[in-house]
């Protein structure tokens, strides 16, 4: 993940702007001094990671994130999320079937090329939480303004500013 982030930024002239860093989110939120990733950050990203913690341990990093931001620093997650009722859980998955077959193929298909995910760290399986849960965890983590610039589904991009 980091390679490709590497040659995205790189290929849109902002490699001197940028830092990528490999790091056990559990381990930032819990022991950031045993870690040397700084901090003083303009803007936190993650995508596809933060699903894996449990609420509490979201909470925990959501704050280390705010802590470590400078003024007006912002944040954003891409994650999926938790519909909030079970009628939303079908409507999410008929659209997910319905996107695998216009790429010509299906959801099994799909799952079998993602592989299994393994627990490291304070990594488990899939840990959802609704989009209301985690806008909540943000307010309460200090983020003034929190927001929802995409969502699709079951998948959002959220965040917020200092």
């Amino acid at each position: 993940m980091l390679k490709f982030a590497q040659e995205k930024i790189t290929a849109a002239g902002y490699q001197k702007r940028w830092v990528g860093t490999q790091a056990d989110f559990g381990n930032w939120a819990d022991n950031p001094e045993k870690l040397d990733i700084g901090s003083e950050f303009d803007t936190c990203v993650s995508s596809l990671g933060i699903h894996h913690l449990e609420d509490e341990m979201k909470l925990k990093l959501f704050e280390r994130i705010a802590a470590s931001l400078t003024q007006d620093g912002c944040f954003w997650n891409a994650d999926p999320i938790l519909p909030k009722s079970p009628v939303l859980a079908e409507v999410y998955k008929a659209a997910r079937e319905e996107w695998s077959v216009q790429q010509g193929t299906n959801l099994t298909d799909i799952r079998a090329k993602l592989g299994a995910t393994s627990t490291q760290g304070y990594s488990s399986q899939d840990q959802l939480a609704t989009l209301d849960a985690h806008l909540q965890m943000l307010s309460k983590a200090g983020f003034k303004t929190v927001a929802v610039p995409w969502k699709y589904y079951g998948l959002a991009v959220f965040g917020g500013w200092l």
